[in-house]
């Protein structure tokens, strides 16, 4: 099976730099939600190089602010499935910067500790 991180169309890329690209995640579970992936193809999060994460941090500040600007979030999280009992589907690095918002969920302490609610079924 492919990869649809290294066959991702150019025209969805909203967000690039060296070493890693940002788009809106195909399933997403607020609006906004984005994806920032390696242009490498490496499963985890313990496989990036140096560079590769501090690039990912980079794009992570930045698809905050596009965030900021076009959907003017409430707050925050942030996240990485590694491996398959992490719950990691595709199996290419990418890292989830899920924009929330105020009443979303009923009571939002926790954070990803309780995990957002199933809004968009997940195939």
């Amino acid at each position: 099976m492919s990869c649809p991180f290294c066959s991702l169309p150019k025209e969805n890329i909203l967000l690039e730099n060296d070493h890693v690209i940002a788009f809106f995640d195909k399933y997403p579970v607020q609006k906004g939600h984005l994806l920032i992936v390696p242009k490498r193809h490496i499963q985890t999060y313990f496989e990036a190089s140096t560079e590769e994460l501090a690039s990912i941090h980079a794009l992570l500040h930045e698809g905050k602010q596009l965030l900021d600007d076009k959907y003017h979030p409430d707050g925050y999280n942030i996240g990485i499935n590694v491996g398959e009992f992490g719950g990691q589907t595709v199996m290419h690095l990418h890292v989830h910067l899920i924009p929330r918002y105020k009443g979303d969920i009923e009571d939002p302490r926790g954070g990803i500790r309780k995990a957002i609610p199933n809004l968009v079924p997940y195939p």
